[in-house]
């Protein structure tokens, strides 16, 4: 009998300190079944811990939008054409309402006046008013011989003596100046600066269009440039990719031949470009040159190894690549327009520049249509460079909305200046 209270007292003592222990941590301890009770079921208890959910891809409006479009609407973003007149002739207002062309391109013959090009500019603008797709309204204006500008306007330089000055300051306010009489008169694009390197003395094309004879001139001062006509919402198309500037033949009239290896071209043409990327270039123009060291077959407006192994995959660079004007007779002189155009857009471009010709221009957008049909250019490749299209509107918040009226003598105040800081 008193072994076994010895016992029960020891027992006693063991619950009380687990009563102890369990009360500090909060926990009630299970009851102990009678002799001979079944055991109760006891609920097991478990922390809470929030789902974990799979991350959702956040909705793209462009993608969206893309898939909104009709094959016309998306084949229409790959074209950018001129026009006829000083004033939106059916033609033009067929390339809106028919074809959905991403924009358009003025020249010399389309601009009479200040006042004329913003009326003409606006008219474009109302016609396209139904479209989800606001309108380029692009221009060649780079200063000195290539000026598409208005006469009431105050000239501006050729880049070689922008380059000759070697004064960044000055740099930057003729950019903002070109930038900003484009702007004032409606367009929203400019083809511009030119980053050929001007070291063939015999080149008949580009000449004081270029900002020196060397790497490092042009990079500095055609990426200056570059920033400046943006800093005015004007996307600036950096230009002719792989670098003019060693040929001796206009691929206006003929296709030029460059005899250079690809190394040659990446210790020396290619300089000015690899920064431009850099430096987020909006869009490259890519040059009418034959180039057989690379692709003996294709111009580099048309060469996959040019445009997609090279510029894109080497060079790293996504944004919007446009060709040069595919009524040039380095194209014209030696293929079909439509077929050029298609093989364009499987090399890798995004845009092709039709200038001239509205026969030509519906060759062009009826070849795209065709070979998107058929599979020639998928969905893919099409989404894709309707995606880059519609990134950089929207980087520059395109609108058509129209100009009330320019205002000339603020303009050339600004020129003034700029020439005044040399």
């Amino acid at each position: 009998m008193i072994k076994q209270a010895v016992s029960i007292l020891a027992l006693l003592m063991i619950c009380s300190g687990c009563s102890q222990n369990n009360a500090a941590n909060h926990i009630t301890p299970s009851p102990i079944p009678s002799p001979g009770a079944s055991p109760a079921a006891q609920p097991t208890i478990h922390p809470t811990v929030a789902p974990t959910l799979a991350p959702t891809e956040a909705a793209d409006p462009l993608k969206e939008q893309i898939a909104s479009m009709t094959l016309d609407e998306k084949i229409g973003q790959l074209v950018l054409v001129g026009m006829e007149g000083t004033t939106v002739q059916a033609q033009a207002g067929e390339m809106i309402d028919k074809y959905h062309v991403s924009g358009f391109i003025l020249y010399k013959d389309n601009i009479t006046d200040a006042a004329q090009t913003v009326k003409l500019l606006n008219q474009l603008k109302k016609k396209n008013a139904g479209s989800q797709t606001p309108l380029w309204l692009s221009i060649d204006q780079e200063g000195g011989k290539v000026s598409r500008m208005p006469s009431e306007f105050t000239k501006i330089p050729p880049a070689a003596e922008v380059g000759r000055a070697d004064r960044i300051a000055y740099t930057r306010k003729i950019g903002e100046a070109l930038g900003a009489e484009v702007s004032a008169l409606g367009f929203n694009m400019d083809f511009a600066p030119v980053l050929d390197i001007n070291s063939n003395p015999n080149n008949p094309v580009i000449g004081n269009r270029s900002f020196g004879a060397n790497p490092e001139t042009v990079s500095m001062h055609g990426i200056e440039t570059m920033k400046a006509i943006q800093s005015k919402q004007v996307a600036a198309v950096v230009k002719h990719f792989p670098g003019h500037g060693d040929t001796s033949v206009d691929s206006h009239l003929e296709l030029p031949v460059v005899n250079k290896s690809l190394a040659e071209l990446e210790a020396f043409e290619l300089l000015p470009f690899v920064e431009a990327i850099k430096q987020d270039a909006d869009a490259i123009m890519i040059a009418h040159l034959l180039i057989p060291k690379i692709d003996k077959n294709n111009p580099a407006s048309l060469s996959k190894t040019m445009i997609t192994d090279i510029l894109r995959v080497d060079l790293g660079y996504d944004g919007v690549v446009i060709t040069d004007d595919m009524t040039m007779g380095g194209i014209t002189g030696h293929f079909d327009v439509g077929e050029a155009a298609v093989r364009s857009i499987q090399a890798g471009s995004d845009m092709i520049l039709v200038g001239h010709d509205y026969q030509t221009q519906v060759s062009v957008l009826k070849a795209l249509k065709l070979s998107a049909r058929d599979g020639l250019i998928t969905k893919d490749m099409l989404d894709q460079s309707v995606y880059r299209i519609l990134s950089l509107k929207e980087k520059y918040k395109l609108q058509d909305t129209s100009v009330a009226s320019v205002d000339v003598k603020a303009v050339n105040r600004q020129i003034n200046a700029a020439l005044q800081a040399k």
